[in-house]
């Protein structure tokens, strides 16, 4: 089997970690960006909100439980800064006016229904709704953790892509997340309870049907309830990375956090390492599936 040598840990000015086995061995790599509980102290003390309830936009302990895909022959790239600070998610610009003193730049996207829910790359709000900031923020801090947090994820995110498919010849991105075991008042669920997994392959179109497939399959065996695309069909990162035509597929997972976590408390729940010996499982059956060749 081909395999291609990553660093074994790398970071960027302290705003990520990328841990990998001596040689890749499967054609896949996983990405955290929303794990990352870094608070800097400038940043809670701007906010109108305490820190527990800046962390409710958090993916807490993804990248803990995905940990084991090195073992698996792959990658794992995670964020060491969290969401509410700047969302890797999200377009590189997507910036709300209403936000920042002085002039935003000129490629800002100021009108997309991310921004006008307040979720853009340097949110507005937390999950919960609630507003981030006392008083708007100078449009030359939006820049500075664009360029320091922003970048740097996706630049390193694309050497991973690019190593695995010189490679391999494909590549796999699994972009890792996690969901409110309750729909929040920014859902389209809202005040609904969610299923055990959301599978989001952007309706089809960002892999192959294959990999969402045996990904549903192996989770169902586990026992979990799966549904496909709803309510999440894939972010930003599912979109720019999933592209099939070019050898390029990303798949989502979002896990509900009641199922390994306090979502309260933030604390590990006592289902976390079920949970997380269940996660090898299903990459365990993706790697198998991706060691029988590149899918048409």
């Amino acid at each position: 089997m081909d395999t291609t040598t990553i660093p074994f840990a790398v970071d960027d000015d302290d705003v990520l970690k990328v841990l990998a086995p001596e040689h890749q061995t499967v054609p896949l790599i996983f990405s955290s960006p929303h794990s990352g509980r870094g608070y800097p102290d400038s940043f809670i003390a701007g906010s109108r909100l305490d820190p527990q309830a800046l962390r409710r936009s958090e993916d807490s302990f993804i990248d803990e439980l995905y940990q084991g895909v090195v073992d698996r022959g792959a990658p794992l790239l995670y964020a060491l800064f969290p969401r509410a600070y700047c969302d890797v998610n999200r377009e590189p610009c997507e910036l709300d006016p209403a936000m920042f003193t002085g002039v935003l730049p000129l490629n800002a996207n100021t009108r997309s229904p991310r921004v006008l829910a307040g979720l853009g790359t340097i949110p507005r709000v937390v999950a919960s709704g609630s507003e981030i900031y006392a008083g708007k923020i100078p449009v030359a801090e939006a820049e500075r953790r664009i360029a320091q947090c922003y970048h740097p994820y996706h630049r390193r995110l694309r050497q991973l892509v690019e190593a695995t498919q010189a490679a391999f010849g494909w590549s796999l991105l699994v972009d890792c997340h996690s969901m409110p075991s309750v729909g929040g008042p920014m859902d389209r669920d809202s005040g609904l309870s969610r299923v055990d997994v959301v599978l989001g392959d952007c309706y089809g179109d960002s892999c192959s049907p294959r990999f969402t497939s045996a990904a549903e399959a192996a989770f169902r065996a586990l026992g979990y309830r799966v549904v496909r695309n709803s309510p999440y069909a894939g972010g930003y990162l599912t979109r720019a990375y999933g592209r099939p035509r070019q050898a390029s597929h990303a798949l989502q997972i979002e896990l509900n956090r009641a199922l390994y976590m306090d979502e309260a408390l933030h604390q590990h729940g006592p289902g976390f390492e079920q949970v997380r010996a269940d996660i090898d499982r299903v990459v365990e059956a993706l790697a198998t599936l991706a060691a029988e060749g590149k899918p048409i």
